[in-house]
C-alpha cells in the first residue's frame, strides 16, 4: 500500500514533504513520501529516469550523504532537499543551488559562520524537535549560549518556553558527559586489567613482529589515507583523535560518515591501528542507532498523541459506557 512504512508492522506513516532534483540540475520539484522506498519511486516518474537504470540513489542535496536507511529518512526535516542519482552517477558538489549552498557552509564551517549558526539550528529544532538527539555537542551549546530573546524571536515562542528549552538542551549536553566519564572510567579499568597481564607477553614479542607493525605504511596505504582526509573534514578528524568518547560529541550526518568509511584508510589518517578503529566505528554505529530509534520512539508517541486529540468526544463518552 503507498506510504506504509516497511517493518512498522501496522498504521499510515506521515507523508514528508521533501525537494528532489536530478544531479547537476538547478530546478527542485516538490514531492511527499511516507518512506524512502516512495520517495524513490515517486522521483523516477517525476524526473524521468527509467528504472532499468537503477539502482536508484537518494542522497542529501548539500553533502552527498547517501541516504539508503528508512529511519533515517523519516528523522530528515520536512523539505529536506534531495540529489536522485541513477546507476554509476556519482554525486558532485554544485554551486547551481545557492540555497544550499549557502546551508551547507553555515552547517559545515564552524569557525566562520559562528553568527548565523545558531539562527540555522533554531530553524531545524522549529521543524522537529527531536533534531535535538541528532546534533553535535557544539550545536547544543551554541543553541545554549544564545539569549533566550533572540531564541524567542526566532522560533516565535514567549521566553519561558525557550528557557526550558535551553534547559534540556543543558541536560541533553550533560547526559552525554555523564556518558562520556562512565566510558572513560571503564577504559582505564579494562587498560588497567590488560597491562598486568601483558608486560611479559610484550617483552618476548619477536622483533620481526614489532617491526611489521612500525612499517604499516606503504605507498597504496599513503593515498588510502588522503582520500580518508578528503571525505572526512579536519574538525571531524580532530574531534576523533583528541575527545574521549568522541561519537558524542558529533552530529548523525558526521557519524554517518565515519561509519561509511574504509577501516584501513580511517586508520592511517588518524594514525591509530586497525582494532581501536573498528571499535571506534562500532561505537559511532551504535551512537548513531541509539539516536535515530530514540526519534523514532519519539514521533511514534507524537502520531498517537495526535490519533487521541482527533478522537471525538462523543466516541469517549460511547466507549465509557461500554
Amino acid at each position: 500500500m503507498a506510504g506504509e512504512v516497511p517493518g512498522s508492522g501496522e498504521g499510515i506513516a506521515p507523508l514528508k514533504p521533501c525537494l528532489i532534483r536530478r544531479n547537476g540540475q538547478g530546478e527542485h520539484y516538490g514531492v511527499a513520501a511516507a518512506s524512502l522506498r516512495e520517495l524513490r519511486s515517486k522521483a523516477c516518474d517525476l524526473l524521468a529516469i527509467d528504472k532499468a537504470w537503477g539502482p536508484i540513489t537518494v542522497v542529501l542535496a548539500e553533502d552527498g550523504t547517501i541516504v539508503n536507511d528508512e529511519d533515517y529518512f523519516l528523522c530528515l526535516p520536512p523539505n529536506t532537499k534531495f540529489v536522485v542519482l541513477s546507476r554509476n552517477e556519482k554525486w558532485i558538489s554544485s554551486c547551481i543551488d545557492e540555497g544550499t549552498a549557502r546551508l551547507s557552509r553555515e552547517s559545515t564551517d564552524e569557525v566562520d559562520s559562528g553568527g548565523e549558526k545558531w539562527k540555522h539550528l533554531a530553524r531545524l529544532l522549529k521543524n522537529d524537535l527531536s533534531n535535538i538527539i541528532l546534533m553535535s555537542e557544539e550545536d547544543l551549546q551554541v543553541l545554549i549560549d544564545v539569549p533566550c530573546s533572540d531564541l524567542a524571536q526566532e522560533l516565535s515562542q514567549n521566553q519561558p518556553k525557550i528557557q526550558m528549552l535551553q534547559d534540556t538542551l543543558q541536560q541533553v549536553l550533560d547526559r552525554r558527559e555523564e556518558e562520556r566519564q562512565s566510558k572513560q572510567l571503564l577504559e582505564l579499568y579494562l587498560a588497567a586489567l590488560k597491562n598486568e597481564g601483558s608486560i611479559l607477553t610484550k617483552a618476548s614479542e619477536p622483533e620481526a613482529t614489532q617491526r611489521e607493525e612500525r612499517d604499516v605504511v606503504d605507498a597504496g596505504s599513503s593515498r588510502a589515507g588522503a582520500s580518508t582526509k578528503r571525505s572526512l573534514s579536519d574538525v571531524i578528524l580532530a574531534a576523533l583523535k583528541e575527545k574521549p568518547a568522541p561519537e558524542l560529541s558529533l552530529n548523525s550526518q558526521k557519524l554517518e560518515l565515519i561509519i561509511k568509511e574504509d577501516t584501513e584508510a580511517l586508520a592511517l589518517a588518524l594514525g591509530w591501528d586497525k582494532q581501536k578503529t573498528e571499535a571506534l566505528q562500532q561505537a559511532c554505529e551504535q551512537e548513531l542507532s541509539r539516536r535515530l530509534q530514540q526519534v523514532q520512539a519519539l514521533h511514534a508517541l507524537r502520531s498517537v498523541s495526535k490519533g487521541k486529540k482527533k478522537l471525538p468526544l462523543k466516541d469517549l463518552s460511547s466507549k465509557r459506557k461500554k
